[in-house]
Order: structure tokens, then sequence, then C-alpha cells
């Protein structure tokens, strides 16, 4: 041995792991699969759905009801008439599944314009409300500016007769109440 009798050693056995529930068997993979972030992950894709053969264009041999067919011949008549029954079944099923599909697109649009309809109400609502805010706010400052202006008259009065007076601001309502 050119190597000083040593032999090469080997990798370290990796223990076998058996799995106890489908968390760990999930996160074993999950390790497996980071130990190698680079590595392609294949993704299967969705397999595609069976479709019968379609029905054959000529017929060469047409089985007739007459007597004295051969023992065969139930036999070919059975697999034909199964393939049928199955186009037929694969033709029923793929119809019931556009129907379904069909209501569950109108039952969407129906939904959408409900809540569309919900949406243009509370947004006509809202922009009433604000409407409304906005004249009372209005009215509230023509009320104080009409005011001031008479008490800027008064005043003038009020202030050679009597010393200045303290106005209480927390006795003005805050708010315009709707009228009856």
């Amino acid at each position: 041995m050119a190597d000083g009798g040593k032999r090469p050693q080997k990798k370290a056995a990796q223990q076998l792991v058996i799995p106890r529930s489908a968390a760990e068997e999930q996160r074993l993979k999950l390790e497996r699969l980071m130990k190698n972030p680079e590595k392609q992950v294949p993704i299967l894709e969705k397999p595609k759905d069976w479709a019968p053969r379609p029905p054959p264009e000529f017929v060469r041999d047409v089985m007739g009801s007459s007597a004295g067919a051969g023992s065969g011949e139930f036999h070919v008549y059975r697999h034909l008439r199964r393939r049928e029954y199955m186009r037929e079944e694969f033709m029923e099923k793929q119809a019931a599944q556009q129907r379904l599909e069909e209501e569950f697109q109108k039952k969407l649009d129906n939904n959408r314009r409900e809540a569309e309809e919900k949406t243009d109400k509370r947004r006509k609502k809202r922009q009433k409300l604000k409407e409304k805010k906005l004249l009372a706010k209005k009215a509230k400052q023509d009320l104080t500016e009409t005011a001031e202006g008479s008490d800027e008259n008064s005043s003038s009065e009020e202030e050679e007769n009597s010393p200045k007076e303290k106005v209480d601001d927390c006795e003005e309502p805050s708010f315009v109440m709707g009228g009856r």
C-alpha cells in the first residue's frame, strides 16, 4: 500500500430514520431538500383527463340480428357496447361539470353585482353625510361671523360702558342638530 497502509475512509453511513408521523416525514423531506438548495426540484404537473376515443366513422364489421353468429362475435359486441357506454358517461359528466361551472360563474357575477350595489349605496350615503357636515360647518361659520359682526358694533359700545367679559366657549354646541 502506497499511502502508508491507510485505507480511504468512507463517508459516514447515514442513519435510517423511520418517520413516526406525517409531520416528521415532511420535516425529513424538507431537510433533504435544503441540503442542496441549488438542486432542481421536480414539480409534477396535473395529469391530463381521460377522454374516450371518438366513435369510428366507418364500421367494417356490422353485426346484425341474424342467426348463426359465431361464438366470438358476442365478445366483440360486448366490447363495443362497453366502450360506447363509457363514452356516453364521459359526455354526461362533462356536461354536468360544464353546467356546474356556469352556475358558479352566475353566482359569482350575482355576488359581485350585489356587492357593487351595496358599495354604491354606502358611497352615496357617505357622500350625503359629508355634504351635510360641510353645510352644518358653513352654517356654523356664517352664524359665528354674523354674530361677530353684530358683536363688533355692540362691543364697541359695551367697551366704552363696561369692562371686558370673557365668553364661555364650552356652552356652544360642537355640532348642529337637524331641525324638525
